[in-house]
């Protein structure tokens, strides 16, 4: 009978951990297609704006408008549905996301494009909010790291080959069937949400409690260290096409090989930007940016030969994402009593940068400022500068702190 017993007690066991596994896939999926929505114009900049008889700028404009989206969409509707069931909300944002995505590939004009992508923005942010939390949920206490890091994977995994395998997609068949293909691939993250990812509770702390850490210095210091530390990387990533096609000289059909490249890059600056930040969080972060704002302003001149393009985007792909743990970590240290909230509006912070670094490289292009396209590396850097002061005043605001308490 005891045999018996721990038999049971293990297929029970084995079934439980099946059916965790089975669910972090689902939100892995659905990550995936929201990390594939968020960077997949800017592979397919040149062809958008094409069709649809605009300029490189305002086909550019697309992506700010995504990151406004996530920018005023993640805390609203984060503060909106408070109390309402985690699963539901993450059924009900999936189902607004699959909405935006089929109304981008039938837009028939650029206003409506912008909406569409408007419209699936707003679910970016708390998508990858309420996400964390079930993956939290699904595993014991001494795994939730790294159940939160396989729902992550899908956003790593949609640079390194959704928008490149999108690029390839809409580069052959037009831009349109990349988002029916983001479109199902949606769907069937909804699917696997509904029959795989169990109800969890709901949030227990009060909104005035995770309101409250708005009032604090710190928390805008910190905001501002993520707009502009990672805003210098959408305002040359952004328009990485039109700079590897009409500056460097590669085919349209190479930008989708060259962001795998990217993809990699921003996968090894993940994992060890984490593991540095772990170690000495200012001292890592503050060097990190460093290094982003050179490999930057050397993009300036590394973009008129090809070896050396491909260097430099690998290595700005490291330097960009080694940025965001230490950025997430630091906002959450900040806002303790607040975690959901302060890491909603950090990944809002981080789409404000894009969409500020977006509409910075779209002006230098505009205006053709020091030679326009060419002249998008070094302001870039530039704006990762800032980023830099940002984060030393951070270091110093937060020295002052410890000695007061």
């Amino acid at each position: 009978m005891a045999t018996e017993n721990m038999a049971r007690h293990y297929e029970q066991a084995q079934a439980t951990r099946k059916g965790s596994t089975l669910a972090l896939y689902a939100l892995t999926l659905g990550a995936f297609a929201i990390g594939m929505t968020e960077f997949i114009i800017m592979g397919l900049l040149s062809e958008v704006a094409t069709s649809l008889n605009v300029s490189i700028p305002m086909a550019g404009f697309l992506i700010t408008g995504y990151a406004l989206g996530v920018a005023i969409g993640a805390p609203i509707i984060t503060i909106a549905t408070h109390r309402m069931p985690r699963k539901a909300l993450l059924l009900f944002l999936m189902i607004l996301f699959i909405a935006g995505n089929a109304l981008a590939a039938l837009a028939p004009n650029y206003m409506v494009l912008m909406l569409a992508r408007i419209l699936a923005a707003l679910t970016h942010g708390s998508f990858f909010g309420v996400g964390s939390v079930i993956a939290a949920e699904l595993v014991p206490k001494e795994k939730r790291a790294g159940a939160i890091a396989i729902m992550f994977t899908g956003l790593t995994l949609a640079n390194i080959l959704g928008v490149p395998i999108g690029t390839f997609l809409g580069q052959a068949y037009g831009w349109r069937s990349t988002f029916w293909a983001i479109t199902i691939i949606g769907i069937i993250a909804l699917i696997g949400i509904v029959m795989l990812v169990p109800k969890v509770a709901n949030a227990t702390s009060s909104l005035r409690q995770e309101l409250g850490v708005l009032k604090r210095p710190a928390v805008h210091i910190a905001l501002l260290m993520t707009v502009f530390g990672f805003g210098g990387v959408f305002t040359a990533f952004t328009y990485i096409s039109p700079i590897l096609v009409d500056i460097t000289g590669f085919s349209p059909s190479s930008v989708s090989y060259i962001l795998v490249l990217f993809g990699v890059g921003i996968t090894i600056g993940n994992i060890y930007g984490g593991k540095l930040a772990d170690r000495k969080l200012f001292p890592s972060l503050l060097g990190i940016l460093v290094v982003l704002a050179l490999v930057l302003a050397v993009f300036s001149f590394t973009d008129q030969n090809k070896l050396l393009t491909l260097i430099t985007v690998f290595l700005l792909g490291i330097a960009a994402f080694g940025t965001v743990p230490g950025l997430q970590l630091h906002m959450l240290n900040t806002a303790k009593e607040a975690p959901t909230l302060a890491s909603t509006l950090n990944i809002a912070a981080f789409n404000l940068g894009n969409a500020l670094g977006a509409y910075i490289g779209g002006v230098v292009i505009d205006l053709n400022f020091a030679g326009g396209l060419s002249a998008v590396p070094w302001v870039a850097s530039l704006v990762t500068v800032i980023g830099i002061l940002f984060t030393i005043w951070g270091a110093q605001h937060q020295n002052v702190t410890v000695k007061k308490g």
